[in-house]
């Protein structure tokens, strides 16, 4: 009764309108009236401790430092780089598109900022050379939801956050897929880019590839301070964020001079208006939380997963398919705080790892993303991109089900995972 009373009450609320953060509150505050609980400092309390945490810091900073790197070149300097050694291929921006979008998803971790710097740069030299509009949008986007899987991802950040994980750790275990979903889009690129009549680039010659290799030295510099840092015990998340915002407007403004002092400050701009969304959302998603675990929703909803059967594999994919549903109708970060205070106290009873759950539900929500009706980075590509919504969804199906496909071997292969994890720590 009560699972039912908090969804019901979060998608009335959501359909008449209101902003998925109260909606949140709200549905909370319904599970206190039911349960008769209901004490306005409860609400209060939990509310400002799911915005007082340390390792939330690291969010604004990650923000920051992907608007630094693509007012500061960084991002450009990688699309160069890939195009001086796949874009003579026959579909050779395609190829550029993808190695640029697993490049930048280790720069950011912005699904949004990675799609909106490649469609801007990429889909006007795709046009000009014969590419079709929507297929190209539809690369762009399935390529920019790589950012949220591999680090520094926002969308682990969040998540380790609510689940109480280790961020290193699930940071590192997102490496291997964020890299095989790349390899997808390479597949199912050269599968419909095959038999196209597009133009091709000449090949750069070595001595090209090397001085552009040498522009583009100090963005490639960013991931490996940043994977080693964390690696190697040098700092943690939150000082990764901190030295990724800062080492971006050094590059951006020192070396490759391109970052001005209004520029700094739209940067700045933008950065404290979506970090306000996400920690409100944070902020109140944590009353619902704390209510859901009051309740025992956890153990309603893991009574009626267990009608499917106590197999681990047939419980995974069960969820998958629930946060793939949701994924269609809400954004990237409500699903994250919704449904891991519901769903992980379920993976750990099944025994499940939960760093191996936290990678498949965050690239899970990531697909959420480019499917409709809600689709944000299909929104943010078909607008930089000048093509219709409907365009944009039949350009990101080939591509949608690829990585879909990926999310399946993950699902069937756990090792997958858990094997480059363990490596890694």
């Amino acid at each position: 009764m009560s699972a039912l009373l908090f969804l019901g009450t979060l998608l009335v609320l959501i359909a008449v309108g209101m902003p998925i953060a109260f909606a949140l509150l709200f549905a909370g505050v319904a599970l206190m009236l039911q349960l008769d609980q209901f004490d306005a400092q409860i609400v209060v309390q939990n509310a400002i401790g799911g915005a007082d945490n340390f390792v939330l810091m690291a969010v604004p900073f990650f923000i920051l430092a992907g608007e630094f790197m693509n007012a500061g070149g960084l991002s450009r300097r990688i699309v160069e780089l890939a195009g001086a050694f796949v874009g003579h291929l026959r579909g050779g921006l395609g190829y550029v598109a993808i190695f640029a979008a697993v490049l930048l998803a280790s720069l950011s971790g912005s699904a949004v900022a990675d799609t909106a710097a490649l469609a801007a740069i990429l889909v006007p030299m795709m046009r000009q050379a014969g590419y079709d509009p929507a297929r190209s949008c539809g690369l762009m986007a399935a390529g920019g939801i790589i950012a949220p899987v591999i680090p520094p991802s926002i969308g682990f950040l969040l998540f380790g956050v609510v689940a109480n994980l280790s961020i290193t750790r699930l940071f590192l275990a997102g490496i291997v897929p964020g890299v095989m979903m790349g390899g997808s889009l390479v597949l199912a690129w050269w599968w419909v880019s095959r038999k196209s009549s597009m133009q091709l680039a000449p090949r750069q010659s070595m001595a090209e590839r090397l001085r552009l290799m040498g522009k583009g030295f100090w963005a490639l510099m960013l991931p490996v301070i940043i994977i080693g840092g964390l690696k190697f015990g040098i700092f943690t998340p939150t000082e990764a964020a901190v030295v990724a915002a800062a080492y971006a407007l050094f590059v951006g403004a020192v070396v490759y001079r391109e970052l001005k002092p209004a520029t700094i400050y739209h940067c700045l701009l933008v950065t404290a208006r979506t970090t306000a969304v996400v920690l409100l959302l944070a902020a109140l998603a944590m009353v619902a939380s704390y209510m859901i675990t009051i309740a025992d929703i956890p153990g309603q909803v893991g009574g009626w997963l267990q009608l499917l059967g106590d197999s681990p594999l047939v419980l995974m994919a069960a969820m998958m398919v629930v946060i793939f549903l949701a994924g269609m109708v809400l954004d990237f970060i409500p699903i994250v705080l919704i449904f891991t205070p519901v769903f992980l106290p379920i993976v750990q009873q099944a025994g499940i790892d939960p760093v191996y759950f936290g990678v498949i539900f965050i690239i899970n929500c990531s697909l959420g993303m480019i499917t409709p009706p809600v689709g944000v980075v299909l929104n943010v590509v078909s607008s930089v991109g000048k093509v219709s919504m409907a365009q944009a969804v039949r350009g990101v199906l080939p591509f949608l089900l690829a990585e879909g496909a990926v999310l399946l071997l993950l699902v069937l292969f756990p090792q997958l995972v858990t094997v480059p994890a363990a490596w890694w720590r």
